[in-house]
């Protein structure tokens, strides 16, 4: 057995001694869970200082959190488990950092319509997660000829005011992270990769690829500064973009627009009209058995309304489910586009506020939370959820391989966590049967 943290694993050596340096394989499971977790969070906080936004707070507790996964520190269980749940309770806060820098930088969200394909003349498609990036690319294309295309999670940028001012934002390119390798291919113009989620590219684009600072992959450019004007002049260079209008979506639907109506929102509950809310989305990835989530979201009723977030949205937005007449507001999308994995913070926000609307726990509400997994970040919004106390979270398609049967079990018996079936409609109905289920207290300090 590895325990990954003493020096004969740096030799490769196996442990022939297992238990003497007091660990197993459960405390070793809650590490790994941790440190995952600590990952996810450092990337939302360094999206949030980037834009000016940090707490000393969630910095100490990056340092705490690593020191207790180093050699001979930690081997008990249940203070394990108090620091996962405390790099929940980090995450939260480090999510609403974002969320304030997010909002303050570049506007309050509104819904808005969003062009998806390509426009006549040169463009530059930009991916990844940091608006930040796109802002600046946008402020220095402005007046050259160039379009700007956002991909993948950069879609919410379309939300912001300050980012849809500039007319060169012309439009959406592209689905999921995991499509880049044909999508990109099919862009003639540069990409700009902000951020994970990037892979590495085959011949046909790599020269065409620039990456931003922690971001690298053999063959691209690398991008040293804030200047894009070797992007710009590639983009120049390049063949012109055609006209090619693939569709047209709608997104917007930010917590604070959600609770700008929830009024409405909670009088439809009362009088019968929304039956459930069903949260949908996670980190997605391409393996087989993610399927599972676009025939889920098709098959709920016409009388639930689901929340997206991330990427796996992209697994469901093209699902035609069908639009809800809200009382007072008009036709909404049933699927509410809430942004990308940056703005889960949004998801929790929502829940929280209609629990405060119906007097009650958020356990309490009509709510199914179902979420694809696959990487660091999505192990941090799960400690979030959990550290509120929140239940019955389901996730999958496939069991997280660096949780022990003993630590699932852990986490199953304290907060209803499972793994996804492999029948979503019978999923669904156990879902839609389960409308009482039993409160846990919900921390709402954080959020103060």
């Amino acid at each position: 057995m590895f325990c990954n943290q003493c020096e004969q694993v740096a030799r490769g050596v196996a442990c022939t001694e297992r238990g003497v340096c007091g660990k197993d394989a459960d405390v070793q499971s809650l590490q790994e869970i941790l440190l995952y977790g600590l990952k996810g969070m450092a990337a939302y906080a360094h999206h949030a200082r980037r834009l000016g936004k940090t707490a000393e707070a969630v910095n100490a507790f990056i340092e705490e959190g690593l020191f207790a996964t180093v050699t001979n520190v930690n081997f008990d269980i249940p203070s394990m488990l108090d620091l996962v749940l405390e790099c929940g309770k980090m995450n939260l806060r480090t999510m609403q950092l974002l969320d304030q820098g997010h909002t303050e930088t570049f506007g309050s969200p509104t819904i808005t319509q969003v062009y998806e394909g390509t426009k006549p003349g040169p463009g530059i498609l930009v991916t990844g997660h940091d608006l930040l990036d796109l802002k600046l690319i946008l402020d220095q294309t402005r007046g050259t000829g160039v379009n700007v295309y956002t991909h993948g999670e950069m879609l919410p940028a379309h939300m912001y005011p300050e980012l849809r001012k500039h007319p060169n934002l012309a439009g959406h390119f592209g689905g999921a992270w995991q499509k880049q390798r044909q999508e990109f291919a099919q862009f003639d113009g540069p990409i700009v990769a902000t951020t994970n989620c990037i892979l590495i590219p085959p011949e046909v684009y790599k020269d065409r690829l620039y990456t931003l600072r922690a971001t690298a992959v053999p063959g691209a450019k690398k991008v040293t500064s804030d200047n894009y004007s070797d992007v710009i002049a590639a983009a120049k260079a390049a063949p012109a973009l055609r006209e090619q209008h693939v569709s047209t979506s709608t997104i917007g639907f930010h917590h604070s627009v959600l609770k700008s109506v929830a009024g409405s929102i909670v009088d439809a509950v009362k009088q019968g009209l929304i039956k459930r809310f069903f949260v949908i989305g996670g980190c997605d990835g391409a393996e087989p058995g993610r399927n599972y989530f676009a025939e889920y979201a098709r098959l709920t009723p016409k009388d639930t309304l689901i929340l997206t977030v991330g990427c796996g949205k992209y697994r469901i937005r093209n699902e035609n489910v069908g639009t809800f007449d809200l009382p007072g507001v008009g036709p909404i999308p049933r699927i509410l586009d809430m942004g990308q994995c940056n703005d889960s913070f949004g998801a929790i926000e929502v829940a929280v506020a209609l629990a405060e609307a119906f007097g009650c726990g958020v356990n309490d509400l009509p709510l199914s939370i179902v979420l694809s997994w696959f990487e660091q970040k999505a192990v941090a919004v799960l400690l979030t959820l959990l550290y509120l106390g929140v239940k019955g979270v389901r996730i999958g398609p496939n069991p997280p391989a660096f949780v022990s049967p003993n630590v699932m079990k852990i986490l199953k018996d304290t907060f209803d966590l499972d793994l996804i079936g492999t029948d979503p409609q019978a999923d669904l109905a156990v879902a839609l049967g389960d409308s009482k289920k039993p409160a846990a207290p919900i921390r709402l300090g954080v959020l103060a």
